[in-house]
Parts: structure tokens; sequence; C-alpha cells
């Protein structure tokens, strides 16, 4: 199911929807690297494209790091 969140990404309010398996993801992505989850989100907010969408932005974020844990290159 798909869940909305809302945050405070550089001083405004903003929201992003992701599935509940995602966003647990993510948590132990920040846990990981000992960040604040809206750090976290803030690092990958500041790494997208303009034009790219949050959400999927932070989908494909946590796509990384699990294909990173696993070893793969792709």
């Amino acid at each position: 199911m798909i869940r909305k969140h809302s945050i405070s990404l550089h001083g405004h309010r903003t929201s992003f929807s992701l599935e509940e398996e995602f966003f647990t993801e993510l948590k132990a992505m920040a846990e990981q690297r000992g960040l604040p989850l809206a750090g976290l989100i803030a690092e990958i907010d500041d790494g997208r494209e303009e034009s790219d969408n949050l959400s999927s932005a932070l989908r494909l974020a946590v796509l990384r790091q699990l294909k990173r844990e696993r070893g793969e290159k792709r």
C-alpha cells in the first residue's frame, strides 16, 4: 500500500508517496549511514534532476542501495 509522508526539506514542507516496503528500506539506509531520515532524503533530493519526482528518486535510491549490497553493477 502506498502511503503519503510529509517532511521539511531546506526549510519548506514537501510530501512524497512510497510503498511501505520502500519506506522501511529508506529508514534502514538512513540508520546504516548514521543520518536522520530527513538528512538522507535531503541528500537524495539534492542529487536528483529538477524534473524528477521525489518519490521516484527515493525508490531508485533504495533500489541502487539494495543492488550494491548484492554486489550488482547495474
